[in-house]
């Protein structure tokens, strides 16, 4: 995988996505939902931030560390009511 570059959450907004899934295996898509579910609990409950890897529509590799509010299926809510696409997301750490 390619560094990514740290970004503000706030410059999310002026990004493009592809309409693909950045993961092709199921399980790894399994491991990122929980892994969102995880990060959405404890942002919730500790106010926990958490570092999420993504990937653009022309495939530069990015990275922010904030807040996770809420997920469903198709989205992720990031701190200050950003929405960054569950398949753009390629990896989400607790910091």
């Amino acid at each position: 995988m390619k560094t990514a570059n740290l970004i503000e959450k706030e410059r999310i907004p002026t990004l493009h996505f592809s309409k693909e899934d950045v993961l092709k295996d199921a399980m790894a898509r399994s491991r990122r939902n929980y892994d969102i579910n995880r990060a959405t609990i404890l942002g919730n409950a500790f106010r926990n931030k958490a570092a999420i890897t993504f990937c653009t529509d022309q495939g530069e590799i990015k990275k922010v560390e904030t807040t996770v509010w809420a997920s469903d299926d198709k989205f992720v809510l990031l701190k200050a009511g950003t929405f960054l696409p569950l398949h753009s997301i390629l990896k989400v750490e607790n910091c």
